[in-house]
């Protein structure tokens, strides 16, 4: 599906909205057409770029982060696209309203993205329904498609471990991965969940629950370099598949704004980067997914080159529009194919 030719036009549309009623608007326009029109057909990524994260195959290593579908209802659209694989959530066991509004803020001269949701999502049991649907009425797409799991707001710390692996147990089965999310800025104490012994807590609750799914973990991009290496032996030594790396960041390099919450986008990019490098180092061969300010195939091939093994968008993916995820990969299977015919 290529959109490029539109979007010129709805960006404007789209943009005169305020941050979150504008996500709200598209995600019930792509929940309406994923309830009423037939089956969509996700076209073939470009040749050349499948990839093996764990026991996942990824037609290309471009994804969809956690935080545009939190309630998973454009799961057979996104692919479309030309996402390589997907992930939806935040989910958690509780439907929440998420924080008090206003808490979605674009930054348009920065093409950054200030957000404090807080988790606001059906909850997973709901989640769980609409997945079991899809697949029972033959719309699965053909790309790997994961949960991102986080705490309910109403759950104390202690009982972390539990509110993670209800959802998960909720939604075994009907995905083909999760995600540890413990490193959002927007649930008060979350955080703190990155810390050996909780987070060692919750990845062993998860992975009972998990039913062979390999797990993630998601770390945030404000972790010392001793945090990130005690989080990563954790995460290996608990059976964890992979480390995604980053999440939102509650500095503000070069970025003008007194919003709180979590900042996204173009600014995040040098900070994210350098803190992937130390993912990737600490990880010692374990898979690491790079996010946090990606917008090019340049600065993919970079992550890559680091030693990742796929990359996810999210606020380029608001900026630039649905056209993105098929430039990106088209880019990315012209450069390998370049080096390719350079090393014949």
């Amino acid at each position: 599906m290529n959109l490029d030719g539109l979007w010129p036009w709805v960006r404007p549309l789209v943009f005169a909205l305020d941050a979150e009623p504008a996500h709200e608007w598209t995600m019930r326009l792509i929940e309406a057409v994923g309830r009423y029109a037939g089956p969509v057909v996700d076209e073939p990524s470009p040749p050349g770029l499948e990839v093996r994260l764990g026991p996942l195959t990824l037609p290309n290593p471009v994804g969809l982060a956690a935080g545009l579908d939190k309630n998973g209802v454009g799961v057979e659209f996104w692919p479309t696209l030309g996402f390589g694989f997907v992930e939806v959530g935040t989910v958690t066991a509780h439907a929440q309203p998420g924080n008090p509004r206003p808490r979605l803020f674009r930054l348009p001269e920065s093409r950054a993205l200030v957000n404090r949701l807080g988790f606001n999502n059906r909850g997973s049991e709901a989640m769980a329904e609409r997945l079991r649907a899809l697949r029972h009425t033959g719309r699965w797409p053909r790309v790997p498609i994961g949960a991102n799991v986080g705490k309910s707001k109403i759950t104390p710390n202690e009982e972390a471990p539990r509110d993670y692996a209800l959802s998960v147990r909720r939604l075994a089965g009907l995905v083909d991965w999760f995600t540890i999310n413990v490193s959002s800025p927007n649930t008060v104490g979350l955080r703190s969940l990155q810390a050996a012994d909780a987070l060692a807590r919750i990845v062993e609750a998860v992975l009972v629950e998990a039913s062979g799914a390999p797990v993630f973990v998601k770390l945030a991009p404000d972790l010392t370099n001793e945090a990130i290496a005690d989080a990563v032996g954790i995460a290996r030594e608990g059976g964890i598949t992979a480390i995604v790396a980053t999440n939102t960041t509650i500095q503000r390099p070069g970025v003008d704004t007194t919003e709180t919450g979590g900042l996204s986008g173009r600014p995040l990019w040098p900070l994210a980067k350098d803190r992937i490098g130390a993912v990737i180092e600490a990880a010692d061969g374990l898979p690491v997914i790079g996010v946090g300010g990606i917008e090019t195939a340049t600065q993919i091939s970079e992550l890559i080159d680091l030693g990742c093994t796929a990359i996810q968008l999210y606020t380029s993916f608001i900026y630039e529009g649905p056209g993105l995820p098929r430039r990106l990969t088209t880019a990315l299977a012209a450069r390998r194919a370049e080096i390719s015919r350079l090393g014949a």
